[in-house]
């Protein structure tokens, strides 16, 4: 006889990080400190950038990030602090669909948009005197739009997908957010020709705009070898290496958890690779994308100038 798809009704629960019960407050803290630099830091962000000074494509960018920051972030820490002080881990199905919708739509969004936002720095620096021309207005709101249009695909149908797998049996979930990995080692059927497909689909919102990323970064590094002045080439290197550590943190961890979704040996593993994505760089854009700039530093000095002043 076919499993009752328990699911409907009762929904899931998420382990989350329960295996060390007296963490949970040390971890509550820790995290509810986290986000609240994330949130802060990616808000600081949104305000200093809407500088009429900082109006270029490269801030313009930087704002979309931050909001895909503050959703991916929004989207997972709230219920996992809950968790933390509560017994009670359920999540309901339909709670469970949205929360993956929502962390995929922001996570594969912004792998597209690093990918625009490393693209526009190969241009400024390998082509600056047509730098305006090419990245107007009208091309960078399209590779935002592109980006989310492409993320919102890619999250309807992997959402779509695992949610009409039939669920059955324990439904405690070894993770602290509803994620496909975890979600596919509750169902009861044949997963592969879905995990297949999941394969897939990593290739192209993670594998695809990491190589364009690489590639943008290997010409910028070339043309950085030929600028005479040794400052100009180490602010350029220091730029490069900061924005490559982000990229590798963010690539490399969905890479491990998606390409070997039902790898029953590294569970763990994965649950903090995936802290990585979901917590950790979010927090980690604003200090080393904006708050490192120079032009950010002299704008946010500025605003808190004038409202001593005032």
């Amino acid at each position: 006889p076919e499993p009752e798809n328990h699911t409907l009704l009762t929904g899931f629960v998420l382990s989350g990080l329960s295996n060390h019960p007296q963490l949970q407050l040390l971890l509550f803290f820790t995290f509810c400190i986290i986000y609240t630099i994330t949130i802060t830091g990616n808000l600081l962000i949104l305000v200093v950038t809407l500088h009429p000074r900082l109006h270029t494509p490269m801030y313009f960018f930087l704002r979309v990030l931050s909001l895909l920051d503050i959703s991916t972030a929004s989207t997972v820490v709230p219920k996992m602090l809950i968790s933390f002080l509560s017994e009670d881990r359920s999540i309901s199905y339909m709670s469970c669909a949205t929360q993956l919708y929502w962390v995929i739509f922001s996570t594969a969004t912004e792998c597209y948009l690093l990918a625009a936002m490393a693209y526009d720095r190969y241009v400024a620096i390998c082509s600056p005197l047509r730098y305006a021309a090419i990245m107007n207005s009208r091309v960078c709101l399209s590779l935002v739009l592109l980006a989310c249009c492409s993320g919102n695909v890619v999250s309807v149908m992997q959402t779509a997908w695992v949610f009409t797998l039939p669920f059955c049996g324990p439904r405690k979930m070894n993770s602290f957010f509803c994620d496909i990995p975890p979600l596919l080692m509750l169902s009861c059927t044949d997963t592969f020709p879905y995990e297949m497909q999941l394969i897939m689909a990593t290739v192209l919102v993670l594998f695809t705009p990491c190589c364009l990323i690489l590639v943008s970064y290997a010409c910028i590094i070339s043309s950085a070898l030929k600028i005479s002045s040794a400052e100009g080439r180490q602010k350029t290197f220091s730029t490069c290496s900061s924005h490559l550590i982000v990229v590798t943190l963010y690539y490399a961890s969905g890479t491990l958890i998606y390409l070997r979704p039902k790898s029953s040996n590294s569970r763990d593993t994965k649950k903090f690779l995936a802290l990585i994505y979901t917590t950790v760089v979010p927090t980690l854009n604003p200090l080393i994308y904006s708050l490192r700039n120079k032009d950010v530093q002299d704008v946010l000095i500025r605003i808190m100038t004038d409202m001593v002043k005032k």
